[in-house]
């Protein structure tokens, strides 16, 4: 493809990127401040009721429904596809009476939608709909409408469904935009929905959660001889190991890790190396977290001793009591660090 060809398909693709831009502002110039309100007001009523969002659609507005209640499952508001079809077989039997359902159609006049229509208006279901045509069968049969007309489709035959797939799904997030800050949603309601992301992880992941439990460790002792601490080490297999305190069983003395040991080895003269024990290779009185704390808290406080880098936490209880390492190690396999 020859650099002019190059250059005629990027000024086309953004031409289009623009027109679906242009139509979703013109969609929202045109939107009712009053239908707006009533359809959110209908949504928080769905959200105090604990009931469903009910959003159905045919073909390519089948698609943006679908999109639309996965957007709203995962901010808070339990919502669901309905396949029109299905409903009429008997799948209708999901939709309850305290339930607002959303539909979609450009047209107004879809078949599968418009037989759904008066079951949903029998059973009392609160009924949104986005629409190209206000004056559609199916706007007259909604509680609220929402139009979502285009001038033109962005597809150069002016039929495949585009700028009119692009607004309906752009009035969809943005009802769900709205919602969100109507309710409230923190990032930690977002997160309850989203444990396996990221953000998820952040906000739900606590240090007990992804340390090594002390069960699974060896303790050592101050008096351990270096060849054993050496050997404590390695059989745990995690690299780091926990000097308990003779005078109070199972609290903790201090941490010891594969730095500490190659710290203290360089410190000491390799004549005194036999006469070493763990309380000279550990680091007294460790950096601690509680077994509740988030781990993003946690990684903070390994990331703020700039002096000496740590790579273990230990994790302990109100009496100082060892209930597991953290290891940074942990923190970056979660994709945390």
């Amino acid at each position: 493809m020859g650099r002019s060809s190059r250059i005629w398909s990027l000024s086309a693709l953004t031409r289009c990127l623009e027109e679906e831009a242009s139509a979703i502002a013109t969609a929202a110039a045109r939107l009712s401040s009053d239908q707006v309100e009533a359809a959110l007001d209908l949504l928080e009523r769905c959200a105090d009721r604990k009931a469903k969002l009910v959003i159905t659609g045919v073909g390519k507005s089948g698609i943006v429904a679908r999109k639309i209640a996965a957007t709203f499952s995962s901010i808070g508001l339990m919502a669901l596809f309905l396949n029109p079809t299905d409903a009429l077989h008997g799948d209708l039997g999901v939709v309850a009476a305290e339930d607002v359902c959303l539909l979609l159609s450009n047209s107004g006049e879809t078949t599968e939608l418009l037989e759904v229509l008066p079951h949903l208006t029998r059973r009392g279901t609160g009924r949104i709909a986005i629409v190209g045509r206000a004056d559609s069968s199916l706007a007259r049969g909604s509680d609220v409408v929402l139009e979502a007309s285009v001038d033109r489709e962005v597809c150069p035959l002016n039929l495949a469904p585009t700028a009119s797939t692009a607004v309906a799904m752009a009035i969809g997030d943005a009802l769900a935009a709205v919602w969100m800050e109507r309710r409230g949603i923190s990032p930690a309601d977002f997160a309850l929905n989203h444990p396996a992301g990221s953000l998820g992880k952040q906000l739900t992941l606590t240090a007990s959660d992804l340390m090594v439990p002390a069960s699974q460790l060896h303790p050592l002792q101050p008096h351990t001889p270096l060849p054993e601490v050496i050997g404590g080490l390695t059989r745990d297999g995690i690299g780091s190991g926990w000097v308990e305190n003779p005078d109070s069983p199972g609290s903790l003395l201090g941490i010891l890790t594969d730095g500490d040991l190659r710290r203290a080895l360089q410190d000491h003269g390799a004549e005194t190396w036999t006469h070493l024990t763990a309380k000279d290779l550990m680091t007294a009185d460790p950096i601690t977290v509680q077994a509740d704390v988030l781990v993003v808290k946690a990684l903070e406080q390994m990331e703020r001793n700039r002096r000496k880098p740590i790579s273990v936490l230990p994790v302990v209880n109100q009496d100082q009591q060892l209930m597991g390492l953290l290891r940074l190690h942990d923190l970056v396999q979660a994709g945390l660090a």
